[in-house]
């Protein structure tokens, strides 16, 4: 992999249990021009609520049914297996949708394709309370989820385009607070209010806070200024992107993001089904608020990036991998002190993972960093929708020790890809492409 020393300051800022480009969105920020966007000039503050309000509803929405399942399966006569489509039918949506909305918003406008994703996520989650069957919300969420698309795959491009340089990464950090505050505090909402008037009125809360965020991001969103229309061009894309499927790194890559976020949903997916049956019978207020650990991550992919520094990218990998394992492990105990240290170490352990993966995929790709993002956000919510489902299914196989059984798999696929795949990989590489390119 590259030198390590070099990753530190894209590591600093992946804190949410979703990757956002920040690296390729700074290598292809315009040159600074006067009415950029940075702190103390008017429209800046404006912009930073704006784009934290759409990070926040964005992965409220996305989220929104992930610590109500257990109650979804009770009202609804649903299997684990079947109610956790209600989570991967959004989150699978949203990975064959990156680019393709990627590249909408290169001919109608970042902001007009954020509005407009925003605008239909929301009307689609006020729908989802009322849907009259489990077919009909694995629908309404597929729906959402290709909608909310249009957020993340706008929102970094907007940012390189408007901000100054110097304030890409602080207002990038935004939204990605945003968009982890947003996936926190949906699901803890929804597990109280579920406690409380049921489901489907939880479903009804997140709705109104996202059309809260809707309103804040509608009235407050500046215009683009530097937004230039380009055309669609599906073959230059095709090209592109077969570009990065064919490099052996990048593929690589984006297996790592992948198998961690298979861990990362099958245990999130499943640990309220786990939680609310005996031993632990705790209710579904409690169980949606154990969703803080997600804090957790914050901590530890900030310091992925002194991790690089100490260990290399290949030993930062080796130590998330050992700590996620570690936690599933301790997970399988019936104390649930136990349970909670080991959910502690699996969030941290991912993020770490996640922000070696991601940061090293903007770094490794030579043209077409946005594509090369894209993808990688592809993998990764593809890994959620197929942990999420894999894990009810072996949960409801084998209980909580079969979704520990489907991690650690998923975990030994990232220590052989790390030990051998990548050593490989940049053999391959080296042949494929020349070495001049590789330094440019």
């Amino acid at each position: 992999m590259p030198p390590a020393s070099t990753g530190a300051s894209t590591l600093t800022v992946a804190a949410s249990p979703q990757p956002s480009p920040v690296a390729a969105a700074v290598a292809t920020a315009a040159p600074a021009a006067p009415d950029r966007l940075e702190p103390g000039r008017p429209g800046y503050r404006r912009m930073s609520f704006a784009l934290f309000a759409a990070g926040v509803a964005t992965f409220a929405l996305l989220y929104s049914t992930q610590a109500l399942l257990p109650a979804v399966s009770a009202s609804l006569g649903a299997t684990a297996g079947q109610a956790s489509w209600t989570v991967s039918a959004a989150t699978g949506a949203l990975a064959l949708c990156v680019l393709p909305m990627s590249a909408l918003s290169e001919r109608f406008g970042r902001r007009q394709m954020m509005t407009a994703s925003l605008t239909v996520a929301v009307l689609v989650g006020l729908l989802v309370p009322f849907a009259p069957s489990l077919g009909w919300l694995i629908a309404l969420r597929a729906v959402q989820g290709a909608a909310l698309a249009g957020l993340p795959a706008s929102a970094m491009a907007y940012l390189a385009e408007e901000v100054r340089p110097k304030a890409l990464v602080a207002a990038i950090g935004l939204f990605v607070a945003g968009n982890s505050i947003g996936g926190m505090s949906g699901r803890i909402l929804t597990g109280w209010v579920a406690q409380l008037w049921g489901w489907r009125a939880a479903l009804g809360a997140v709705g109104l806070l996202a059309v809260a965020c809707a309103v804040v991001f509608h009235f407050m969103i500046p215009r683009a200024r530097h937004f230039t229309p380009g055309s669609l061009n599906p073959k230059a894309l095709a090209k592109t992107v077969g570009g990065h499927l064919a490099d052996p790194l990048l593929r690589r890559l984006y297996a790592i993001g992948a198998l961690f976020m298979t861990v990362f949903g099958a245990v999130y997916t499943v640990i309220g089904y786990r939680l609310v049956e005996a031993p632990f019978n705790l209710p579904q207020g409690v169980v949606g608020s154990i969703f803080l650990v997600y804090l957790v991550g914050t901590v530890s992919s900030a310091a992925a990036g002194r991790l690089v520094a100490r260990l290399g990218r290949r030993g930062a990998l080796y130590l998330a991998v050992s700590t996620t394992a570690a936690g599933l492990l301790l997970s399988l105990a019936d104390q649930l002190a136990a349970v909670l240290l080991g959910l502690v170490l699996i969030t941290a352990g991912f993020f770490a993972g996640h922000a070696v993966a991601s940061s090293s995929v903007s770094r490794t790709a030579t043209k077409g960093r946005a594509q090369a993002s894209a993808l990688y956000q592809s993998a990764y919510y593809l890994g959620s929708s197929a942990g999420g489902t894999l894990g009810a299914v072996a949960f409801h196989a084998g209980g909580w020790a079969g979704t520990v059984s489907l991690g650690l798999l998923a975990v030994l696929g990232v220590v052989s890809i790390t030990l051998y795949g990548t050593r490989a990989a940049r053999a391959e590489r080296r042949r494929l492409v020349p070495v001049a390119s590789l330094q440019n």
